[in-house]
């Protein structure tokens, strides 16, 4: 259809959606079209999940279970591994991960991957856009030649675009709907109609010239928050020989009206963009021959926070005449940030590979977090332990790596052995 045709049918709400990748960003996407009106399919490769979703019930816990049962009782959702159905869509979009590789270079399998399957079932009159984040250039270097070949052209029989996914799960402000989203078409036509579409259901859409600003951007927003979170992180390094609280002096510093935005230490980076995102602009500098230094400082800063935390760990223990071989530890959150299961790229998976190493046995907690699922790296058979007064109590070490609000810091306090806390959650007013 052409670009009339496609804005009218929007505007009629009678554009079916498809939505690759059934997760935590493909997943709220899809069920905003649904509850706006928009006959929506997500497809995914995890058999698991179809049957899951068809029924309306959730696997990622701060994602409601009435929300998907709303959707597909509406009629207006349902979910499919059968990937021929994406000739039935009038729009995909591709929301799949984009991971690092063993040699922290990006991994674009998933993409690769997924836009081969949409060049097999790829017609004419549809809109293709990737929100995964990504290098630039990926869409016009990856996607673009790859639908080319069937001799369609774009702008004219498809129309691609790039929107980088600002998720953040559980955010108490801020949903899929409520954050502004930055589209990049590869012509204005491209651009116009992912506006149209984004429009119906997001706040506010923000036209960029290209996929490659498009997909800048979002390096950009994550960049600036690893080398923010490096810099504290390594002034808590700092300040910590200085005996100087580092809590406290971001709390004196952000009273400042101006010129200041509070960022905190932790024990490690999580999730899937701030760990990651920056290395695929770092990857594709390469090759215009430039170093960025500036990148690649704050992952080594990152990188390092989990073995920092052990150190303190040890030094804790030694005051108190225990040695870490031998040690029983607790680390409490498993999750990469409080009050969600996510467990991408979670630092306290680190912690537990390093504090074994050193001969620590190792147990956690985390309300949200069962059992420690396998992950690209990790794969431990571990359940999450009881906080009661006995158990904690069989600790020598009670390391808080990720503030869940659901912990009782004084009753942990009251029944813990020795606490190293990585998040000043102990410290916190009314605790």
């Amino acid at each position: 259809m052409n670009k009339e045709q496609f804005l009218s049918k929007i505007n009629q709400k009678e554009v079916v959606i498809g939505v690759i990748g059934m997760g935590y960003v493909g997943l709220p996407l899809a069920l905003a079209f649904a509850k706006k009106g928009f006959a929506t399919i997500g497809f995914d490769i995890d058999e698991k999940k179809i049957p899951l979703l068809n029924e309306g019930k959730t696997y990622i816990k701060h994602i409601a279970e009435k929300n998907i049962k709303e959707a597909v009782d509406s009629g207006k959702f349902s979910a499919t591994s059968d990937f021929t159905k994406l000739s039935d869509v009038d729009a995909i979009l591709i929301a799949v991960p984009t991971p690092l590789d063993h040699h922290r270079e990006p991994d674009m399998s998933f993409v690769k991957n997924s836009a081969k399957t949409v060049q097999k079932y790829l017609r004419k009159g549809q809109l293709v856009v990737l929100e995964s984040s990504t290098y630039p250039g990926t869409t016009e270097e990856i996607l673009l030649p790859l639908f080319e070949e069937k001799g369609f052209k774009v702008g004219e029989d498809f129309y691609l675009a790039f929107s980088p996914e600002r998720e953040d799960p559980n955010n108490p402000d801020y949903n899929t709907t409520t954050i502004p989203k930055v589209v990049g078409g590869m012509t204005d036509t491209c651009t116009e109609i992912t506006c149209a579409l984004y429009n119906q259901v997001i706040v506010k859409t923000v036209p960029v010239s290209t996929p490659r600003a498009a997909e800048a951007t979002k390096l950009l927003e994550n960049i600036y928050r690893a080398v923010n979170i490096a810099l504290v992180n390594e002034l808590k390094m700092v300040f910590d020989r200085m005996d100087i609280n580092i809590w406290e002096v971001i709390e004196a510093a952000k009273t400042k009206p101006f010129g200041f935005h509070a960022f905190y230490p932790g024990p490690g980076l999580g999730g899937h963009c701030i760990p990651i995102d920056p290395f695929y602009l770092t990857w594709k500098a390469r090759e215009y021959n430039i170093s960025t230094k500036f990148i690649e400082l704050a992952g080594e800063i990152n990188t390092q926070m989990p073995y920092y935390v052990v150190s303190q760990a040890v030094d804790a223990l030694n005051k108190h005449g225990k040695s870490v071989q031998g040690a029983k530890v607790l680390i409490l959150g498993a999750s990469y940030k409080k009050n969600i299961d996510d467990m991408r790229e979670s630092p306290s998976l680190k912690l537990i590979e390093i504090l074994r190493e050193k001969g620590a046995e190792v147990d956690y907690n985390d309300p949200y977090v069962p059992k420690l699922p396998p992950t690209r790296k990790y794969n431990y058979d571990m359940s999450s332990v009881e906080l009661t007064e006995e158990n904690l109590q069989k600790y020598d070490l009670v390391l808080l790596s990720t503030d869940h609000d659901d912990y009782d810091s004084k009753f942990i306090k009251k029944n813990s052995k020795l606490i190293v806390d990585t998040r000043n959650f102990f410290n916190k007013v009314n605790n």
